[in-house]
C-alpha cells in the first residue's frame, strides 16, 4: 500500500461533495506577499513564556488538545499548534489558520529540500526524473496552501460557502500532490532507494500529516 493511501482514503470522504471545477487561482506573487506577511505576524505572536516550561494559557492549550482529537494525527497536531495558543485562544478559525501556516512552512521546507536534491547531481535518469516530478508537485502543493491562506482572510464574508469550498479543494489538492510525489518513486521502481527516496519520504510524510490535520480542522468550521 502506498505511503499515503490511508490518508487519502480517510480524507476523501470529507471532499467527495466538492465541485469538480477548479477554484479561481491567485497570482503567485500576490500569494507570496500575502502569506509572507501573515506568517511573519503569526510568528511574532508565539508566546515567549513557552521556554519556561509552564503553560501560561491552560484553557487555550486544552482547547487545542481537544480540537486535535478530531484529526488523524492528534499528537502532531498538538505538538505543532500548542505554541500558538495565545493567538488561537478558543477560536476554531484561528486554529485552522494556524494549521495552514504550519503546513505551509513544512511544505516550503520539503520543497526546498527536494529542489536541492535535484541539483546535487549523481542521480540516475530514473532518480532524476522522479525528483524533478516531485519538485513540480510540491511547488503546486505550496501554491495551493497559499491560496487557502488568502481565502481564509475573507472566510467570514458573504461568500462563506464558496470560500470554504475553495479552501477544501485547495487543501485536498495539496494532499494529493504530496501523495503524487511519492508515487513517482514507486512507479519508477526506486521506492527503496535510501539515497534519494528515503530523505524525501520522511519530509513529505510529515507534510502530508500536517496537511491532513489542517483539512480536518477546516472541515469543522461552520
Amino acid at each position: 500500500m502506498r505511503a499515503f493511501s490511508v490518508v487519502r482514503s480517510m480524507e476523501s470522504s470529507t471532499c467527495k461533495n466538492q465541485s469538480s471545477s477548479s477554484p479561481p487561482t491567485i497570482p503567485r506573487l500576490a500569494l507570496a506577499i500575502s502569506t509572507t506577511a501573515i506568517f511573519t505576524l503569526f510568528s511574532i505572536a508565539q508566546p515567549c513564556a513557552a521556554s519556561s516550561g509552564l503553560d501560561p494559557f491552560p484553557s487555550y492549550t486544552e482547547f487545542i488538545k481537544t480540537s486535535c482529537g478530531f484529526t488523524i494525527y492528534p499528537d502532531v497536531c498538538y505538538q505543532t499548534l500548542s505554541p500558538y495558543a495565545s493567538t488561537i485562544q478558543t477560536s476554531p478559525k484561528e486554529m485552522a489558520n494556524a494549521a495552514l501556516l504550519v503546513t505551509l512552512d513544512g511544505a516550503l521546507s520539503a520543497s526546498n529540500m527536494v529542489s536541492r536534491l535535484s541539483n546535487a547531481g549523481g542521480l540516475s535518469k530514473r532518480e532524476a526524473r522522479a525528483v524533478i516530478d516531485c519538485v513540480e508537485t510540491m511547488s503546486d502543493s505550496v501554491d495551493e496552501i497559499r491560496q487557502s491562506l488568502v481565502a481564509m482572510k475573507t472566510l467570514d464574508g458573504p461568500e462563506f460557502e464558496t470560500n470554504m469550498s475553495d479552501i477544501r479543494t485547495w487543501v485536498s489538492a495539496a494532499l494529493t500532490d504530496e501523495d503524487t510525489c511519492m508515487d513517482g518513486f514507486q512507479e519508477r521502481g526506486i521506492s527503496n532507494n535510501k539515497k534519494v527516496e528515503g530523505p524525501i519520504r520522511s519530509s513529505i510524510v510529515r507534510v502530508a500529516q500536517l496537511t491532513s490535520n489542517a483539512l480536518a480542522l477546516i472541515n469543522r468550521l461552520q
